[in-house]
């Protein structure tokens, strides 16, 4: 059976990681997003998968390749071009990705499922599959139910009684939802769905293609349905979604490592006396990381590999991307901290190069800067305040 996975976006929502990692590549405990997904549709009977590609093409295509270690087959449809020796990205949207692929053969040419390449999912495919066959449908939306008073973060899709949709709300006011069900980007699709996406534009699956099939009066249906899903289309759902992972929330991703206490878990060759360190579960420190005498580190809290923490500092309910140098006398409180990015749980993101902060907080492989000693602790404060500074800008 043959699926595509949407993976050719910018990412903008997830800046500053999807400068240097586009976002199926985005990792969840050290695995990239995208393998999730491909574990699930091999497990599905999904073994034929197109991949659209733009932004950062070659990290993707160059971890995947043609999909053989991963028990499928996979292809790539690059959206852009090469100017002055670099790839340019040029997404053609959605549904526009969809019908380049068919255009340039049909290979779409049975019931196939659409996946945004952003998001965990535990969903039983081939359920889902039956009831679209058995409904007709030449589309069909899964959706999840949540809290009423969510609705106002996610596309809310409106359905009659038989689970045909009359209409969409995008993040509707609570009050002004006409549903709680929402659209989780994941889709089943005939290939007669491709007859109503132009060829050649950049024409998308959601603000497009489905108002024009709600127009015509197409057999076009939502499915509800119970399963996990934990998107991460913005950088507070990315840490919120390790926080799960780490707390055991999510039962389809397993902590990495060996655990070494209750709730630590660490890579190999870890440089740590844990007589020496305060450290409380659930953490994951990453392999050949050095944890200097003195430092602290509270769970939920992710430490990627080949980071130092000084003695002194503090992380706590924080993701800490590889090579990371955390300073003496750091504090990180909600943080996520990702290069030369220092992120809160908001969004709201300081460049610590920029603010000239790096001798705090840096990359594990450039030289120390010299630390300028009077000002320690008033940066210190700085990184523990909510990122309420000239230096920060909207993530």
């Amino acid at each position: 059976m043959k699926a595509m996975i949407l993976a050719a976006g910018k990412g903008t929502r997830v800046r500053p990681i999807t400068y240097e990692i586009p976002k199926p590549m985005i990792p969840i405990m050290q695995k990239p997003v995208m393998e999730f997904l491909l574990e699930l549709l091999r497990q599905h009977g999904f073994d034929q998968i197109m991949v659209n590609v733009s932004h950062l093409a070659d990290v993707i295509e160059g971890y995947f390749r043609d999909g053989q270690r991963f028990g499928v087959q996979i292809a790539y449809s690059f959206e852009g071009y090469i100017k002055d020796g670099e790839l340019v990205g040029k997404a053609l949207g959605s549904a526009g990705g969809m019908r380049h692929i068919q255009d340039f053969s049909p290979f779409f040419d049975d019931t196939f499922v659409v996946l945004c390449g952003d998001a965990l999912i535990d969903l039983d495919l081939t359920a889902a599959v039956k009831w679209h066959r058995e409904k007709g449908s030449i589309a069909t939306v899964i959706m999840k139910t949540v809290p009423q008073e969510e609705v106002s973060s996610y596309g809310v899709v409106v359905t009659d009684d038989e689970g045909r949709i009359k209409a969409f709300q995008e993040k509707p006011k609570v009050e002004e939802a006409l549903s709680n069900c929402i659209n989780t980007g994941i889709y089943i699709f005939e290939p007669e769905v491709l007859d109503y996406v132009p060829s050649g534009v950049e024409y998308d699956i959601g603000s497009q293609l489905f108002p024009k099939l709600v127009e015509i009066g197409a057999p076009f249906y939502g499915l509800p349905m119970d399963f996990e899903w934990v998107d991460i289309g913005k950088v507070p759902d990315y840490w919120h979604a390790i926080r799960a992972v780490l707390q055991g929330d999510v039962k389809n991703v397993e902590i990495p490592g060996h655990q070494v206490a209750p709730g630590i878990y660490t890579g190999l060759n870890v440089a740590v006396n844990w007589d020496k360190v305060n450290v409380q579960g659930p953490v994951y420190i990453g392999g050949m990381t050095h944890i200097e005498d003195g430092a602290t580190i509270i769970g939920p809290t992710m430490i990627g590999p080949n980071c130092w923490i000084c003695s002194g500092a503090v992380v706590d309910n924080s993701v800490i991307f590889d090579y990371s140098r955390l300073g003496p006398g750091v504090r990180l409180v909600d943080k996520l901290v990702f290069g030369r990015y220092c992120v809160d749980k908001t969004g709201a993101t300081i460049d610590v190069q920029a603010a000239s902060l790096d001798w705090l907080i840096t990359d594990r492989r450039q030289e120390l800067p010299t630390q300028p000693p009077a000002e320690g602790q008033a940066i210190a404060e700085l990184l523990k305040a909510d990122n309420k500074s000239n230096n920060v800008q909207s993530a």
